[in-house]
């Protein structure tokens, strides 16, 4: 086995294609609509909640990310919660100025060089093909604790005689809905909302307290009889926590407490959905759990747990958001936990390849047989021309100073032109309020640490910048320690091969230790291990071990102490194993005349009954359509970089298909 280096020069390779690319954006549009009703027919018909959808399912990145709590640091950290903002108006289009081309923009951004991704370790000739041309090409399918692939195959409702009748969702008119959120949230000084109840029943009665209990949770009912009319009076239980805690009495002993199942997306990230099912179903993010975040830019398939929700309520969303598709659903006692889960399946279409079939098969051996090299992929560090890894080092290095100016200063690429104007405000007035005015979202990490400024002032950065969600800090610290990572195995590879030596580290357990001369023959490449930096890991007996100090000692940081004075930002270290080999590996090669054609059903297509593609015997086209799992935090696009041969990064993938986001 050899390895082959990328040297600095770019490893796209020029590819035609006779795309319509108004055609392919009209195709990808409808593919959205991943919903049972055609809303544009029915939106008569369909309640309030559904009136909402396009509003909600457009705010992607400027959510909130679900669940973050307050952490014990050594210097203060107030992590606040955002207001509720109103829904986002359609952004203006830019006015003035040249609009430069996707592609244009992107040659600002990274490349897989500027992270440390330099080799390869199979030694076949690489091939050009397209990644991702359609979010629909990259399906993942979450493999759970018990080893299973997650399908969405079974969209009925458990028969649950607790349940309430379907009525409950059609009883209540617009107007009462609105009211009774606007209590709910606390947004207007009224303490009760009165609904008459029109042709009086005891069973109408009975469906309106269902509903309001149900749609609403933290609000409380009780009839009052008024001038000989009857009314429903929905009132605050228990003050604003009753929002985040579901009713305890409403919920039936012998049921489960938590409702699992399983949620099929298009195009949007694990942590937006979250945010849009909360929003519609008028709860907290944070009462949700799952094993693993999914990224956007595919069709992804993964379990799902909420606390005391009906799955008649969640199965109802079904008529109402585009994108999602819930089903498989259960009651179980627990929730489910990060990390809980054993991979991912993924079933990837590259399209228009350029090699031979000879080429496909030497590649694909390879990806079985050997692996991959386990790099930190691309989505690891941004897509802007300032990587998250400098913000990192910055954090690590105590210049909070640097710290707000590489997440505030303008900057080259593609952003969307609100930021661009923030941006632009940030860099000559220095004023974050005047800053702020610019951005008409708060919730993306620059609107948080503006509103942090305005609050603590530019002399307490530190307790400004705590106001950002947790998770979206030590992303940064995370996204160094990749990078290091990253370069310190190129370098590891590049010395030695892919073969263990002594001095490399290899885990028995969850402990490392180095491997010695005489037990050199007893472990393989796939053994092991090397560290991310941090105060709890060992390093390897070798020159690579030298390595990590000098890159450290370049970035004025000193690898014997890697404790921060702010508790959340010491690095403990990790293990990661340098090469991974894929399972369940199999491929082929299509041939396709049409290229806006899906070329594989997805779960939803085989619910609807759709036929699998039937494919043309001599295509215009040739596709490699290739299907593989992988253990937790391992990336996809490193297994195809490997079958391709070429840089995975944005930056050069839009010069090959400028539609490659839109």
């Amino acid at each position: 086995m050899e390895t082959v280096e990328v040297t600095g020069v770019s490893m796209k390779r020029s590819l035609s294609t006779d795309e319509n690319d108004d055609l392919t954006q009209a195709d990808e549009a409808k593919r959205r609509k991943v919903s049972e009703c055609n809303l544009a027919k029915d939106q008569e018909t369909l309640d309030n909640d559904c009136a909402l959808s396009n509003e909600i399912v457009t705010r992607q990145s400027e959510t909130p990310t679900a669940g973050e709590g307050r952490n014990n640091v050594e210097v203060q950290i107030e992590e606040e919660e955002e207001e509720e903002d109103g829904f986002l108006e359609e952004e203006e289009e830019e006015e003035d100025g040249e609009v430069e081309s996707f592609a244009d923009m992107m040659k600002h951004g990274l490349s897989e060089v500027d992270v440390g991704i330099t080799k390869f370790v199979s030694s076949h000739q690489g091939f050009s093909g397209i990644l991702k041309e359609r979010y629909s090409d990259f399906v993942v399918h979450e493999i759970g604790k018990d080893g299973r692939i997650s399908h969405l195959d079974n969209l009925s409702v458990p028969v649950d005689d607790e349940d309430p009748s379907e009525d409950v969702f059609t009883v209540l008119t617009e107007e009462d809905k609105l009211r009774l959120e606007e209590l709910q949230l606390f947004k207007n000084k009224e303490t009760s909302v009165t609904i008459e109840v029109v042709e009086d029943t005891k069973e109408k009665r009975t469906i309106i307290h269902q509903a309001v209990k149900s749609l609403f949770p933290g609000l409380e009912t009780k009839t009052e009889d008024r001038e000989g009319k009857k009314y429903i009076v929905a009132y605050h239980a228990a003050g604003k926590k009753a929002l985040a805690n579901p009713r305890k009495h409403s919920w039936p002993r012998s049921r489960g407490s938590y409702c699992h199942f399983v949620l099929y997306k298009e195009n949007k990230d694990t942590m937006d959905a979250i945010n849009v099912l909360s929003k519609f179903l008028r709860v907290k993010p944070n009462i949700f759990s799952y094993m693993g975040t999914k990224d956007k830019r595919a069709i992804t398939v993964q379990e799902i747990a909420v606390l005391k929700i009906t799955a008649q309520r969640l199965a109802h969303l079904n008529k109402c958001l585009m994108n999602f598709k819930l089903g498989n659903f259960s009651y179980q006692k627990n929730p489910l936990k990060l990390g809980e889960l054993q991979g991912n399946h993924f079933t990837v279409v590259l399209r228009n390849i350029t090699g031979t079939d000879h080429q496909v098969q030497q590649a694909m051996n390879s990806l079985k047989e050997i692996g991959f090299i386990n790099y930190y992929g691309m989505q690891r560090f941004g897509t802007t021309a300032v990587p998250t890894y400098q913000v990192g080092r910055a954090i690590l290095q105590n210049c909070w100073d640097e710290v707000v100016d590489l997440i505030l200063k303008p900057r080259p690429g593609a952003e969307k032109g609100y930021l661009v104007k923030c941006r632009e405000e940030w860099a000559k007035t220095k004023d974050p309020d005047a800053a702020l005015k610019k951005l008409p979202v708060k919730r993306c990490v620059e609107g948080q640490l503006l509103r942090g400024l305005s609050k603590y002032g530019l002399k307490n950065i530190v307790s400004a910048f705590g106001i950002i969600p947790r998770n979206n800090r030590l992303m940064y610290i995370h996204s160094y320690q990749s990078y290091v990572w990253n370069n310190m195995v190129s370098k590891r590879i590049e010395e030695y091969g892919l073969k263990p030596v002594p001095g490399d580290l290899v885990l028995k357990g969850a402990t490392a230790t180095h491997i010695e001369e005489a037990d050199v023959n007893s472990y393989s490449i796939h053994d092991v291990v090397m560290p991310l930096p941090g105060f709890d890991v060992i390093y390897p007996k070798h020159k690579i071990s030298e390595a990590y100090k000098e890159m450290l000692t370049a970035d004025c940081l000193n690898i014997d102490n890697m404790r921060h004075k702010i508790r959340d930002y010491s690095l403990s270290g990790a293990y990661r194993k340098i090469i991974i080999r894929p399972q369940n590996v199999s491929w082929e090669v299509v041939s396709y005349d049409d290229p806006r054609i899906p070329l594989f059903n997805t779960d939803l297509d085989n619910l609807e009954g759709k036929p699998p593609p039937v494919f043309a015997t001599e295509g215009k086209y040739r596709a490699l359509k290739m299907d593989f799992s992988l253990p937790p935090s391992t990336y996809a696009t490193m297994a195809i970089r490997e079958v391709l041969k070429m840089d995975t990064s944005i930056k050069n993938q839009t010069q090959l298909n400028t539609t490659w986001l839109r």
